[in-house]
């Protein structure tokens, strides 16, 4: 009985450690992820942003419809939960190492501050940046959180957010192949 109690505990061991091994493994070599952008609560946003890993940082792909013409503040913010018809649930801007607000060519800023997409007559934005600052993996990645679109233009200065106003749009990042 002492045997098999000592075998079974080694064999548990053994599978953790294989398990963390591998987890950590997927989460180092992730390359690439996506978010499907679905409209606030009487808004008409939506649209897709997608995360590609390059050597010079993260690129960033959005194309979204619905808005009206003009600047709109983009951002990560810190939850995946897109559940509030306001969109509160994702909470403020990603901001792990406790940054200022700014711009995304700022080297002090927030980890999830990508300034504004603007809109052309029609509503459609379009928006292509290399960001060196974010990360698809590790303790700061932005796997599972939330891409948000707001109502205003981001002013890139007031402190937390950037008087952006409300939130038109949310998407969780996730996995991509």
């Amino acid at each position: 009985m002492r045997f098999s109690l000592i075998a079974l505990l080694i064999c548990a061991f053994v599978f953790t450690a294989a398990a963390q091994h591998d987890m950590q493994k997927m989460g180092n070599d992730q390359a690439k992820a996506i978010a499907l952008l679905s409209p606030a609560k009487d808004k008409s946003v939506k649209g897709v942003v997608t995360f590609t890993q390059t050597d010079n940082g993260v690129k960033v792909y959005a194309h979204l419809e619905g808005l009206a013409p003009g600047k709109h503040g983009f951002h990560i913010h810190e939850f995946g939960d897109c559940t509030a018809p306001d969109l509160t649930s994702a909470g403020g801007h990603f901001n792990p190492t406790q940054m200022a607000h700014g711009a995304p060519a700022d080297h002090t800023r927030h980890s999830g501050d990508l300034g504004n997409i603007v809109a052309d007559g029609k509503g459609m934005a379009t928006l292509e940046w290399v960001d060196p600052m974010m990360q698809l993996s590790g303790p700061n990645s932005i796997i599972g959180r939330a891409v948000i679109v707001h109502t205003k233009e981001d002013d890139l200065k007031t402190q937390p957010t950037g008087n952006a106003g409300p939130r038109e749009a949310c998407g969780v990042i996730g996995i991509a192949k």
